[in-house]
């Protein structure tokens, strides 16, 4: 059942300090406006389009698998340096639909670039005629269907009707909830910091719920700042932070055609220029970035698919991050941890088999795992005063913490993942009923 936006917005307290999301409001240089294009079978929000009156530098991580959807294509082959507007459907992800999906999107771009240079024309004093290739596509839904090209394109005026230079601030979290698929919840958050003595924000919205593992990006996560950045800059802020946040999720193993996380800045706070990542005016802004994209991935595992658990994996003092990461992974990804988590069994064996399978080479002797900072191998050996009744009692939370303590080195990797549960089965079972 789609969710009422309406009802969902006036059920929220969004000034309330326990409120899961943050009160975002206008962000200079970025309009968003949402419709109903009819996409799905029942009313719902399924069309959003961000419109940067000014153009905005970007940058983009995509998906590295094989197959990839056409928006994606499209994407790729953007050459121009700045976009004037991002366009996102859901219930279809353009994915597996050959020219006709391409076409389709060079058809809607089109229709875009002309109403917003008509739309320029109205509104400026020195217009801007804005070209095809300004454009960026976000699809997600089902792989394989029609495109539904007429439908969006017809919606464009509507979508550009709605735009407004001083945004009410219940438009992002419409954003968010327009992006949704099987999500059950809308991902969004913001950050406040300083470039030198100027201050920025950067707002965050993210969907993402089953499809779920990272190969960059396991989702679509859409960040804005008034911050006035490169795209070079913007583009190696971008992956250096997504190794610990989006590309350290998982939710059911599974890599999207679709997957992408942009990141666009509007330039309207005249803040120092930057020309180095490790300049120490952007320091304040990196760790920020950070936080976003970390709270957004945290929030897509959360709302996994059947998801009453959300786990985290640590893994320390590995020889190397790489093989943390392997172990990591293979804990998160193994079908009998999720569903002894899920039936809440303190079943650690299944912890030994996923580090064992995983390939990477370790002392068993000084091997030392804890569930919730219990105790369960110490050494190489079940530790003394080990009391399952204990880590049972503990396997009733709603947070997991895994530990593995591999004692042969100094780097460390966290991995985010969800329990399996039945519900995962009957989602996944009736996605396309």
């Amino acid at each position: 059942m789609p969710i009422n936006v309406n009802n969902f917005i006036n059920s929220l307290n969004l000034k309330s300090k326990n409120s899961d999301f943050q009160d975002l409001e206008h962000l200079d240089g970025v309009s968003v406006s949402t419709v109903c294009a009819n996409l799905y079978s029942k009313p719902r929000d399924d069309l959003v389009m961000f419109y940067f009156r000014d153009g905005a530098n970007y940058a983009s991580v995509y998906t590295q698998s094989k197959i990839v959807s056409e928006n994606i294509k499209w994407n790729l082959n953007i050459k121009s340096k700045k976009i004037s507007s991002l366009i996102v459907n859901t219930r279809n992800a353009n994915a597996f639909t050959g020219t006709d999906g391409y076409k389709g999107l060079k058809k809607i771009a089109e229709e875009v670039a002309l109403q917003l240079t008509k739309k320029q024309i109205e509104d400026e004093d020195s217009p801007k005629k804005i070209s095809l290739n300004q454009v960026l596509f976000g699809c997600t839904g089902t792989i394989g269907e029609k495109y539904p090209t007429e439908k969006i394109k017809k919606n464009i005026p509507e979508l550009i009707k709605k735009i407004k230079y001083t945004q009410n601030k219940f438009i992002w979290m419409k954003a968010a909830l327009g992006i949704m698929t099987t999500d059950l919840q809308p991902k969004i958050t913001m950050e406040e910091c300083n470039i030198g003595n100027k201050k920025v924000k950067i707002y965050g919205i993210a969907k993402g719920s089953g499809m779920i593992f990272p190969n960059m990006a396991t989702t679509l996560g859409y960040i804005f700042t008034d911050a006035d950045l490169s795209n070079n800059i913007l583009n190696k802020l971008l992956k250096k932070n997504i190794d610990t946040t989006f590309n350290a999720i998982t939710c059911d193993g599974d890599t999207s055609t679709n997957d992408m996380v942009s990141i666009f800045s509007t330039g309207k706070v005249k803040n120092p220029i930057i020309n180095n990542i490790n300049d120490k005016k952007i320091f304040s802004f990196d760790k920020a970035l950070h936080s976003v994209l970390l709270n957004l991935s945290k929030r897509v595992v959360k709302d996994g698919e059947g998801a009453t658990k959300f786990i985290t994996i640590n893994i320390a003092k590995s020889k190397s991050e790489k093989e943390a990461r392997v172990i990591a992974f293979s804990i998160a990804n193994s079908n009998l941890v999720k569903t002894a988590i899920a039936g809440e069994d303190p079943n650690w064996g299944r912890i030994i088999m996923a580090i064992g399978k995983s390939g990477v080479k370790i002392d068993l002797k000084k091997l030392s795992i804890s569930f919730g900072g219990i105790k369960i191998i110490e050494k190489g050996q079940i530790f003394k005063n080990y009391k399952e009744n204990e880590v049972a009692n503990y396997m009733k939370d709603k947070s997991i913490d895994i530990s593995v303590n591999l004692n042969m080195g100094s780097k460390n990797f966290t991995a985010y993942t969800m329990d399996l549960t039945k519900k995962y089965i009957e989602i996944n079972a009736d996605y396309r009923s």
